[in-house]
């Protein structure tokens, strides 16, 4: 049976990270042979199946030039040990490191997008190792409009898959909690979150706001909720690998972002009933789960007013919550993971 091989630089703990381990794992219990490659680095923040492969081939090169060398020499060993195999290139960076370690092997190669392709810097690059690609996956159609159109014509559209082990709904009333997950870097804009929360907080002055995930901004935003003077009601709660059971009950999940894929954190909030608001943010990844003011609220990227006033909403009408709630948890079956793995390897050409 053909390997599948899926490339990232690392799995310290994100979106791309919790898919490919979700993946990774509902197709090794098909029966297919699966390896997880990583090229910068050798952490696994999400549990992987005891028969998925992982293959190191190298840790973050901070640009130098022989750490790039000694993993493409790593990568092509693998690649014609394992000839024939199927890659799966989950990053921009691991499809342009696999074409050119594989040049010459037998393989074959798909590429998934995994975030708004105008942000990103080296788009020549990038479409010329997807260029090199059978199939360029993309989870929402507003993605293409990022691709010239040779990249479009062999796209697909596949969205993320929820979890099949969320928790299941809490029932009760719920802590008065905003909280939101996602790396503290400008791209999700927790900024955006933190001055919306000064302002509802205003009028619900009971409420906390709770911070899960890492980045390089976090002295920045405790710089901020100390300005706001909201310090003694936000927390930072960092990495956390049972986040879901953490938030199961809180009063709402907040994603604040510029731009963004699709959020897993937002679709796992959804799955698990919690009340979701979201900016509509491009690439449409939120608007593609989210009917606005029906199974969670959408607001526009940056308006402090919208998302302060969306939170208030929530907060003050318990009925509006509980619908949101009731109709949320729908996206565990229209988007479950059996569904997605099966576009996935049906994309792929894959028996």
């Amino acid at each position: 049976m053909m390997k599948i091989v899926f490339v990232l630089p690392d799995m310290p703990g994100g979106g791309t990270e919790r898919v490919v381990s979700l993946l990774s794992n509902e197709l090794v219990k098909r029966g297919y042979q699966v390896t997880v490659l990583l090229f910068a680095g050798n952490h696994r923040a999400y549990p992987l199946d005891e028969r998925v492969e992982v293959h190191i081939s190298g840790q973050a090169s901070g640009g130098n030039m022989m750490l790039r060398i000694r993993r493409l020499l790593d990568m092509r060993k693998f690649y014609k040990k394992n000839k024939g195999c199927y890659i799966f290139a989950f990053s921009v960076m691991g499809a342009v490191f696999s074409v050119l370690a594989a040049a010459g092997i037998p393989h074959r190669l798909l590429v998934s997008e995994r975030n708004d392709p105008n942000q990103y810097e080296h788009p020549r690059i990038r479409n010329w190792a997807y260029a090199k690609a059978e199939k360029l996956v993309l989870m929402t159609e507003d993605m293409k409009l990022g691709f010239p159109e040779s990249l479009r014509k062999k796209s697909a559209v596949i969205p993320n898959p929820a979890a099949d082990d969320v928790p299941e709904p809490y029932k009760g009333e719920r802590k008065k909690t905003v909280v939101s997950a996602a790396r503290l870097k400008p791209q999700k804009n927790q900024k955006l979150l933190l001055n919306a929360f000064g302002e509802f907080s205003k009028e619900f002055p009971d409420y906390e706001l709770q911070l899960f995930g890492v980045g390089e901004l976090e002295e920045a935003l405790k710089g901020q909720a100390k300005e706001l003077k909201i310090e003694d009601k936000v927390f930072f709660r960092g990495f956390s690998s049972q986040v879901k059971e953490e938030i199961r009950d809180c009063a709402m999940f907040v994603l604040s972002s510029d731009y963004e894929g699709i959020s897993n954190s937002m679709i796992e909030a959804l799955a698990m009933g919690v009340p979701v608001i979201s900016t509509d943010c491009p690439v449409g990844g939120s608007r593609a789960y989210i009917e606005n003011n029906v199974n969670g609220i959408l607001t526009p990227v940056g308006d402090v007013r919208a998302l302060s006033d969306a939170m208030k909403k929530i907060a003050s009408d318990k009925a509006f919550a509980e619908k949101l709630s009731m109709n949320a948890v729908k996206v565990k079956k229209i988007y479950g993971l059996s569904r997605i793995a099966d576009q996935l390897l049906k994309e792929a050409g894959i028996e």
